[in-house]
């Protein structure tokens, strides 16, 4: 056995197969709450995440689409407000996200940042968004930028997501719906698509081994928690 001197091995995993097995496999449809970024009558981010929201549901899945509009900023209203406990709830309710953002100066909006702030990363011990699947997607003026889905990206990471590796960014948003706010054919759609049957694999994968795939030594050893699988390394080491 290889010398560990820093590791305490009460706390430290031991990953198997048997470990990545649920049990009994949750047979409800998944469910997708569904974020955009622009208050605009025609905002292009909100078409894209309706567009989004359809496929989903197609799949089988059930989504909510929070609507921004009557969010407070962070700390000018307390967290009982009504928009801020709907978004909370939403996000407690789900097993995955879609976020989508407009690129406003080379990033994402105040108005989407906003939403991610008021959702806390722990409250009362239970994270509303830690373990969650998470899609990323941009809605551009103009040419194709990448800047807002990695900025998106850095913020699901922080926010404890699995953000899936594929991703949606459209170029001259303008030109790609309809006038009935309809996405039209195109390799722009064509890649919506593909997220979203990604994101919906990867949300069966793991939603029911979200808590134990982000469950992390450091906390447990700050706990005094003894790893969530069937054995530490330390239980190992004496056999």
């Amino acid at each position: 056995m290889i010398d560990f001197p820093a590791l305490d091995l009460t706390f430290a995993d031991h990953p198997t197969t048997e470990a990545l097995t649920p049990p009994s496999p949750s047979t409800h449809p998944p469910r997708f709450l569904l974020l955009y970024g622009s208050l605009r009558e025609k905002s292009f981010s909100r078409l894209l995440i309706e567009e989004a929201d359809r496929l989903l549901q197609a799949m089988g899945a059930e989504t909510r689409i929070f609507d921004p509009r009557g969010l407070p900023q962070v700390d000018d209203a307390d967290p009982d407000h009504p928009k801020v406990r709907e978004l909370r709830e939403a996000s407690l309710w789900s097993e995955g996200h879609v976020w989508c953002s407009p690129e406003r100066h080379g990033a994402m909006t105040g108005v989407f940042k906003s939403q991610i702030d008021w959702l806390p990363l722990e409250s009362g011990g239970v994270r509303p968004t830690q373990g969650r699947t998470l899609a990323v997607c941009q809605v551009n003026a103009g040419s194709q930028s990448f800047n807002t889905v990695n900025q998106l990206r850095v913020l699901g990471r922080w926010m404890r997501m699995v953000t899936i590796p594929n991703q949606s960014s459209v170029a001259k948003a303008w030109q790609e719906f309809d006038d009935e706010g309809r996405m039209k054919p195109s390799d722009f759609y064509d890649r919506l698509v593909d997220v979203m049957e990604e994101l919906f694999k990867f949300t069966l994968l793991t939603r029911d081994l979200s808590d134990y795939l982000v469950d992390r030594y450091s906390e447990r050893k700050a706990t005094g928690r003894p790893p969530a699988g069937a054995d530490s390394l330390d239980s190992l080491t004496r056999l």
